[in-house]
């Protein structure tokens, strides 16, 4: 016998086990939805079938006609019962059965479920096509319906960002924007974000709002907001080569610290070399910044520096060496900490999960819809983020006004770095 036949055939028992299963579930949601339905007329006209009635309230009159209706990932037939002659006194609008209401064709989970997986990645035209291959062909999955679950987005991101922050520590804050093509405009949206990490090492999104590109006006209105809902200064900020961020962190917290982000550094020395020195760049400037103390990351700094004017590569030198005071704060700050504070990624990464979502729509049209469907998507990833490596007591420390030098811990100040009583 063919091995494909064979295959087939043996395969074949098991499908209609399961299809004759899934028959059984369908058959029995649609009894209990029917009986449901009955004891829902029954309440609402204060008899059983049959029974005489104390108070007239109407009377039964057949079904409405048959439809599907998706509960989970099945479609199932289901007649609403009628009731007519229902008195203005019991109920002006007559009876309208609130477990299936009118018009309704997928249960609530069913459709949130729609919306979680549009979240995950699924653009809304995509819905129909999905759907209809899960649940069948006669199961409606409008691209309206997902905008009105959307809707519900708006009120929760108003209410997030008016929450008040006085009641947690943040001692360290990366923010950064990312671009979305959103709005008839020509510029893309900038949604400028920051995420903090509280005290007791895990991270949270404190500030998501639209701005023109990352100017230092919108910065500044961002962290202004931030400080008038209660955040006190954090110990440091951390960020990508943006002047706007820098600027409005001197204006609003003057005393946080900065810390550049390692990974620009990088790619911007890169565009400053040929093609054929570029994998060096980038592999000798990693070992710089992995160096275990600041005095051996300088002493590779300086030596790669010679290296390039040697060669005739001056810009590149002049970049590794502008702001270079920002790029080794992290050596002030506990080891454990140092990979989450050299470089952005903590934002990079989500980011990177908000475009792969985002991309599948295509172009959003309206630039306020991109704002709350970033919002949900990033608290959405915010599930599965990282904490701080060795937090047991490292924050603690730090909120004690301990200092740090090379990662490790030095000795006890009598300056508390953010003024609070401990």
């Amino acid at each position: 016998m063919c091995k494909s036949y064979q295959k087939k055939t043996e395969s074949t028992p098991r499908q209609e086990i399961d299809e004759t299963l899934e028959q059984y579930i369908r058959d029995g949601a649609r009894r209990m939805l029917a009986l449901a339905l009955e004891e829902e007329v029954n309440a609402f006209l204060g008899r059983d079938r049959y029974a005489r009635h104390l108070e007239f309230r109407g009377y039964r009159n057949g079904y409405l006609p048959k439809r599907q209706i998706t509960v989970g990932l099945a479609p199932v037939e289901v007649r609403v019962p009628r009731v007519s002659n229902v008195p203005e006194r019991i109920d002006p609008q007559g009876f309208h059965s609130q477990i299936v209401r009118k018009y309704q064709r997928a249960s609530d989970s069913t459709r949130k479920l729609f919306t979680q997986l549009y979240l995950e990645g699924l653009a809304t035209g995509d819905f129909g096509p999905v759907f209809r291959e899960l649940v069948g062909e006669t199961t409606a999955v409008s691209p309206s319906a997902i905008v009105r679950l959307k809707q519900a987005w708006e009120k929760e991101y108003r209410d997030w960002r008016k929450r008040q922050l006085g009641g947690q520590l943040y001692l360290y804050i990366w923010g950064d924007g990312i671009y979305l093509k959103a709005g008839m405009e020509k510029e893309k949206t900038a949604l400028l974000c920051i995420i903090g990490a509280r005290e007791d090492g895990a991270k949270e999104l404190l500030a998501m709002e639209s701005g023109y590109r990352e100017s230092t006006q919108s910065w500044v209105e961002v962290l202004q907001d931030l400080r008038s809902r209660g955040l006190d200064a954090p110990l440091l900020a951390i960020g990508d080569g943006g002047l706007g961020l820098w600027a409005g962190l001197e204006e609003i917290y003057p005393e946080t610290e900065h810390q550049r982000c390692w990974n620009h550094r990088i790619m911007n020395v890169q565009d400053k070399l040929p093609k054929r020195l570029q994998a060096e760049a980038r592999s000798r400037l990693r070992e710089i910044s992995e160096a275990p103390t600041q005095r051996e990351c300088e002493a590779l700094r300086d030596n790669y520096v010679a290296d390039l004017i040697e060669i005739k590569q001056k810009p590149a030198a002049e970049t590794i060496l502008r702001d270079w005071e920002d790029f080794v704060t992290f050596y002030h700050y506990p080891q454990e900490h140092w990979v989450h504070l050299r470089t952005s990624n903590p934002l990079e990464s989500i980011f990177g999960g908000v475009r792969i979502r985002t991309n599948a729509a295509r172009r959003i049209a309206c630039r306020e819809n991109a704002l709350y469907l970033v919002f949900k998507i990033v608290k959405r990833l915010s599930q599965t983020w990282r904490n701080l490596n060795g937090v047991a007591n490292l924050m603690q420390l730090l909120l004690d006004g301990r200092t740090f030098k090379d990662g490790k811990l030095e000795s006890l100040t009598t300056n508390n770095p953010l003024g609070i009583k401990v």
